[in-house]
């Protein structure tokens, strides 16, 4: 791909003159060299100022005007990281004003009247001249490793693309090394360099002369901007042969998202779009290649609605705790131990979410803490409320995300919980699940023993559904065990996968930690689990998810019906 200099374009330059006879002699003067905008006093000044930002190479501002005054405009310039590295040359007749703008950060002064419009010309283009040279020298122009555009040169080139160019249709591409740090640690820095390069010089050589640009956006991600496309899965297909020749024994997967050419779309939210496209084929084994569309769209649009209302929901009891109980089947008839707390939103114009809806949304971006925090409270309460009215003590297990995992305040304020509700802390079971280990094991072990030595018990949730759960059981420490749902669907039916659930349960019982199954929904399920010596079973044969209120009549009943001895 040849990367030949951007292409020459008239500077703009902002005139802030509130005297119209000395915006009339400005444009006279600089009009035949520059593109000029006008503004009447200090207020539309600043207006003008942000919505060009980007495009102002420098702006001469009067210093007495009203509404708000050059030194005001100034002031607000110099503070706003955005706009102070634009030029300003200020026009002023008064001598003392001179030594006070430019301490506040004018780069230069014109005196007026203007009577000699060469040296105002030369001032102009001396002031343009220097500040682009130290703006090149800011943002270097190639990335010292691949010898692509830098991010920063690579925006300003592909604005000047969309400028220039109106009947290319651009689209945006994201690309991205799965894991690329694991690479790094396992390989050496070295070998993650040379798939750099070779994955650059790839992209390099297959874009078209002025119909493409491509920068290194930072460790392992690429930024591409080029002509429309058919065959991406080509494209794509072409840059993962290339990094594959690095080295045929590491297992290297590049990921491609892309956002099309879409008419009156901003340049960043393109690429913003790209990006989300190439997250979504995060860890997929089957496709790493997604297209940017108006389903995408839909579900961001979707999703960002849902992280506004969370905060209202909560205040306003959108959010409500539903309990599964659980129960004991190594004795007959199966009697109830325990339940599973469970989040349900019914939303006032939605309805009722899905938790997969919402639960992978806010455990993406920190926010279940949220969630986590208020079933936490909620679960607390009500088992405090069980015990003092029906005289019930039922244990309850909540969710503990992995973004819980490392608040440094969680211990302080789970033990408040139980000190505030009179609880000892083995009545509220913590379930953790699996995928929190691969994040960091040390800082999960540390912080589980700490959390067993204050009294918790502690769940692991979805066993079975990540890769790592054998080493797991040797080196975490945990109380309880709860398999999958998705070992047990087929057990009435494939013998492989009754004998691994088996195998499981036999390793349970070496370690001497109880085992729950999940998901259980037919009789011949809970007998086979049951002859096979599992402890607990919860699903649809025993129970659905019941609200709080229809969880204590089924409490109420099963406590009578054991105290009597009936069933």
């Amino acid at each position: 791909m040849s990367q030949s200099k951007p292409m020459q374009r008239r500077r703009l330059v902002l005139v802030v003159e509130d005297q119209e006879i000395n915006r009339d002699i400005l444009g006279l003067i600089l009009e035949d060299h520059y593109d000029v905008l006008y503004a009447e006093d200090g207020a539309e000044g600043i207006e003008m100022i942000r919505t060009h930002a980007e495009d102002l190479s420098i702006i001469l501002l009067d210093l007495m005007m009203p509404v708000m005054d050059g030194f005001q405009v100034l002031e607000i310039i110099r503070d706003d990281e955005s706009l102070n590295q634009i030029p300003v040359i200020v026009l002023t007749a008064e001598k003392q004003a001179e030594l006070r703008a430019l301490q506040m950060g004018a780069a230069d002064f014109i005196t007026k009247p203007f009577d000699m419009h060469e040296v105002i010309l030369a001032r102009v283009s001396r002031i343009i001249e220097l500040c682009e040279g130290r703006e090149l020298i800011r943002a270097t122009e190639y990335d010292p490793l691949t010898h692509l555009y830098s991010v920063g040169f690579f925006f300003k080139y592909a604005d000047q693309f969309i400028r220039f160019r109106p009947d290319l249709k651009m689209d945006a591409i994201e690309l991205n090394i799965d894991r690329f740090h694991s690479v790094n640690d396992l390989n050496g820095r070295e070998f993650g360099d040379k798939v750099l390069k070779a994955l650059a010089d790839e992209i390099r050589s297959m874009m078209p002369q002025g119909k493409a640009i491509a920068c290194r956006s930072d460790a392992d991600r690429f930024f591409v901007f080029c002509n429309s496309c058919q065959d991406y899965a080509g494209m794509l297909e072409r840059l993962q042969s290339a990094m594959n020749r690095v080295s045929e024994r590491v297992n290297l997967r590049l990921r491609m998202g892309v956002c099309p050419y879409t008419e009156g779309l901003e340049l960043r939210q393109q690429f913003d779009r790209a990006k989300t496209a190439c997250n979504m084929v995060r860890g997929s084994y089957r496709s790493h290649l997604m297209i940017y569309d108006d389903t995408i769209r839909q579900r961001e649009m979707y999703q960002q609605a849902l992280i506004n209302d969370l905060s209202h929901g909560v205040e306003h009891g959108e959010f409500k705790v539903f309990y599964q109980p659980k129960y004991n089947i190594q004795v007959d008839p199966p009697r109830l131990s325990s339940a599973e707390a469970l989040i349900r939103w019914q939303h006032p114009e939605r309805g009722m979410i899905s938790p997969g809806d919402f639960i992978p949304l806010f455990e993406s971006n920190g926010l279940i803490q949220v969630i986590d925090t208020f079933v936490w409270e909620e679960v607390a309460r009500q088992i405090a409320d069980w015990r003092q009215r029906l005289g019930i003590t039922i244990p309850v297990s909540v969710n503990l995300s992995r973004t819980d995992v490392f608040d440094p305040q969680l211990e302080s304020l789970l033990l408040n919980l139980m000190k505030q509700y009179n609880l000892e802390p083995s009545i509220m079971k913590l379930e953790v699940t699996e995928s929190a280990y691969t994040d960091d094991a040390n800082q999960l072990i540390s912080v589980i023993n700490s959390l067993r030595e204050k009294g918790f018990e502690i769940e692991m949730d979805d066993f079975g559904s990540g890769y790592s759960s054998l080493n797991m059981l040797s080196t975490l420490p945990i109380d309880v065990l709860k398999m999958d749902m998705k070992f047990i669907q087929n057990i009435e039916h494939n013998d492989k996968d009754f004998r691994l659930i088996q195998l499981i349960l036999d390793i349970a019982k070496y370690l001497n930690v109880p085992v729950v199954a999940e998901g259980v929904e037919t009789q011949n399920q809970m007998i086979l689990l049951r002859d096979a010596s599992c402890d607990l079973c919860q699903g649809y044969y025993f129970s659905r998810p019941l609200p709080a209120d229809q969880f204590e009549q089924l409490l109420l009943r099963e406590f009578t019906e054991n105290r009597s001895g009936t069933k």
